[in-house]
C-alpha cells in the first residue's frame, strides 16, 4: 500500500508539472529535406526521438535545420495532450488514469517535380494518473495534411503501444511513418504542413 501511495504521489507531481509547462513544451525538431531522386538516410529514426523524449522535459530542441522546402510538420494547436478520465468523470484530477503527451517531432523530404514524399517522426511520453495502472496503454493519433488554405486533404490515423512500467509512473513512446501526396501544378511543397494531434474521439477523453 505505501508503495502504491508513493507511485500516485509521484504520478501527480509529475502531471502538475507538465501542466505548469503546456505553455512551453510545443516542440517540433525537424531533420533537412532530401533533395530529389534522393532516397531517405535513416535520420528520423525511432531510437533518436525516443532518446531526445527521454532526455527533454520542455523547451524547443533544435536536431538539425530544414531546409524550407519540405511541408512542415507540427503538433496541432490544443491537441499536444490527451487526457484519459473513468468514464463519467472528466475534468476529475482524481479520476485520472493517464496523459499524454507529444513532445518531439521530425521530417524529412524527399521531392520531384509533381510529387512530394515525407518521413515524419515523432516522440513523447504518458504519465499514470491516479486511477490508472502500469502496464500497456494505446494511445491513437492522427496526422493531417493541409494545404496552401489550411484545408485537411488527409489523415493517417495511427494507434501507439506505450509500455508504463510498475516501478516508474511514467512511460515513453515514438514512432516513424511516411506518406506521400501530389503537387498541383506551381504549388511549392512547403505551402503543405503536416499536422499531428491525439485523437480526442477516444473513450474517457477529457
Amino acid at each position: 500500500m505505501l508503495a502504491r501511495a508513493a507511485r500516485v504521489t509521484t504520478a501527480l507531481a509529475l502531471i502538475a508539472a507538465i501542466l505548469a509547462a503546456c505553455g512551453m513544451s510545443q516542440i517540433t525538431s525537424p531533420f533537412r529535406s532530401k533533395q530529389q531522386n534522393q532516397s531517405f538516410e535513416p535520420d528520423v529514426s525511432e531510437a533518436r526521438l525516443l532518446e531526445a523524449a527521454k532526455s527533454d522535459v520542455s523547451g524547443e530542441v533544435s536536431i538539425e535545420a530544414a531546409m524550407t522546402s519540405c511541408p512542415q510538420f507540427k503538433i496541432w494547436p490544443r491537441d499536444r495532450l490527451l487526457t484519459i478520465y473513468d468514464v463519467g468523470r472528466a475534468g476529475d484530477g482524481l479520476a485520472i488514469q493517464y496523459r499524454g503527451e507529444i513532445t518531439k517531432t521530425a521530417r524529412e523530404c524527399q521531392i520531384q517535380p509533381n510529387h512530394v514524399s515525407v518521413k515524419y517522426g515523432f516522440a513523447g511520453r504518458v504519465l499514470l494518473g491516479p486511477r490508472g495502472r502500469p502496464g500497456s496503454v494505446k494511445m491513437p493519433i492522427k496526422v493531417h495534411i493541409t494545404d496552401q488554405t489550411r484545408t485537411i486533404i488527409s489523415t493517417q490515423k495511427i494507434s501507439i503501444d506505450v509500455i508504463i512500467p510498475a516501478d516508474n509512473p511514467v512511460g515513453y513512446f515514438s514512432a516513424v511513418r511516411e506518406l506521400s501526396f501530389t503537387l498541383p501544378p506551381g504549388v511549392p511543397p512547403g505551402d503543405f504542413k503536416l499536422y499531428i494531434a491525439f485523437d480526442r474521439g477516444t473513450s474517457g477523453a477529457g
